[in-house]
């Protein structure tokens, strides 16, 4: 009898008959997440439903030394899901209850396979807000934005995850289960041992319960849409509205290629479709006179008259401004399967500098690219299409590609992911933003967490 199935006859016997899947077809559908190009097949999947159930998934991996995924939704885009050693991949989808929404506290008690836009909704139905808004947030879980740290568009005024993980419940390799933090806000006992799980990808522990800060939901919101004629407009726009002292709740920016292509796809039922970038702004306050008087400053700010920007307050009319910006990704894999997404970070100030080197870089090879991102943190998405290019040509290209694009935003002062990760994808490249004594101590870490190196190996440490 091999590991494998010594597992599998294991798990059955500590979970039941039938826990442990291993038929092709069902293995299948876990060999991947939303990364472009990438995929890798287990040996077992395991849908755990419980902490109990999860400590002894891993009690029995980590002694028979076979490698166990975590997964939540599966939507990240470096390949953190994907089981690229084989193994266990161990589905927290049906740990997914929203425990409380303890109102007088202001914190949300929820377990990882929660979806985020659920929580959000659940907040809001008590006055409260849970401002982080990945992309996808109607099917991502919030396991995975606290694996990952995901931010969103309202992370310039409201912080990403990491602001509102107020405690964790995980377990460690052997089956330990810790708990640490919860229904308070200030915590100085110890290390900080839920800030070292938090981004940490599912490589140290599997996280089974999270206790979130919630905040009292503004009364009112707007959103704005402002076309430009070159993206140094937009970004200089930026500048001075942060400058009038108002801090809009999120500032998204596309440039060109962006909106022709999203016009293109939705038929041009967009805004500004001939514009040369364009800028989503959106506000929210406690009356609708503050919110008025921001719109007074921003406008002041961009410069533009009035008849060109378009106010949205309405669910129809908001949808029809977030229309293009949400719909990007799916314009592009419409376009091209097959692409490379970067999403580096760099100082507010350098974004046209860095998006005008990569163009030209791109054009003149021949590629076409696709820019756009949150001008508020200088999160910068950066999409280049494979389209028909040769296959073998495009897999020979991207590694080169992908050390240009980051090794310019770390020249301009910036690092190589702002809230995707660093997976399986960019291992290889995290030298050129940690130093080797950065890196040594995150293997120290991760030796301290998993001895046996069985939890999500091969990502993130190269």
């Amino acid at each position: 009898m091999n590991r494998i199935e010594t597992v599998i006859r294991r798990i059955e016997e500590a979970l039941g008959q039938g826990r442990a899947a291993f038929e092709k077809d069902i293995l299948e559908a876990y060999s991947r997440d939303e990364t472009s190009d990438l995929s890798a097949m287990p040996d077992v999947l395991v849908r755990a439903e419980s902490t109990a159930e999860v400590s002894a998934v891993l009690r029995i991996c980590n002694e028979e030394m076979v490698p166990v995924v975590p997964r939540g939704a599966g939507s990240g885009v470096t390949g953190g899901a994907v089981p690229v050693n084989g193994g266990v991949v161990l589905s927290l989808e049906r740990m997914n209850r929203i425990i409380e929404i303890d109102r007088e506290n202001m914190v949300a008690v929820v377990e990882p396979g929660a979806i985020t836009g659920d929580i959000q909704k659940a907040a809001l139905a008590e006055g409260l807000m849970y401002p982080p808004d990945p992309a996808s947030l109607e099917s991502c879980s919030i396991g995975g934005n606290v694996a990952e740290i995901a931010g969103g568009p309202r992370a310039v005024k409201y912080g990403t995850t990491r602001d509102y993980v107020l405690g964790l419940q995980f377990v460690l390799a052997d089956g330990s289960v810790i708990s640490t933090g919860g229904k308070f806000v200030k915590n100085a006992t110890g290390y900080n041992l839920a800030g070292i799980i938090l981004g940490s990808e599912g490589t140290l522990a599997v996280i089974t319960k999270i206790h979130l800060r919630l905040i009292p939901a503004p009364r009112h919101s707007l959103d704005l849409l402002a076309p430009f004629g070159s993206l140094e407009e937009a970004m200089e726009a930026v500048y001075r509205i942060l400058l009038s002292k108002t801090v809009p709740a999120a500032v998204e920016f596309m440039e060109e290629d962006a909106i022709r292509l999203v016009a293109g796809f939705h038929r041009k039922d967009i805004p500004f479709p001939e514009a040369r970038a364009h800028l989503l702004i959106q506000i929210d306050g406690d009356s609708e006179e503050s919110l008025h008087r921001d719109i007074e400053k921003i406008a002041a700010a961009i410069g533009l008259p009035g008849e060109e920007i378009i106010v949205a307050a309405g669910g129809p009319q908001r949808e029809r401004l977030w229309k293009a910006r949400r719909a990007i990704r799916e314009a592009i894999t419409a376009e091209s399967p097959v692409f490379l997404a970067e999403d580096c970070v760099v100082p507010r100030s350098r974004i046209p500098a860095f998006l005008a080197g990569l163009k030209e870089l791109f054009n003149a090879r021949g590629l076409r690219s696709i820019m756009f991102g949150h001008a508020g943190d200088g999160n910068v998405h950066v999409d280049v299409l494979k389209g028909d290019m040769d296959y073998e040509k495009w897999k020979e290209l991207v590694p080169g590609l992908r050390r240009e694009i980051y090794l310019r935003a770390i020249g301009l002062g910036g690092t190589i992911t702002g809230e995707h990760g660093i997976g399986c994808l960019r291992r290889g490249y995290l030298p050129l933003a940690a130093s080797s004594a950065e890196i040594e101590l995150m293997k120290r870490i991760k030796k301290a967490f998993d001895p046996n190196g069985i939890i999500n190996p091969g990502k993130i440490i190269p």
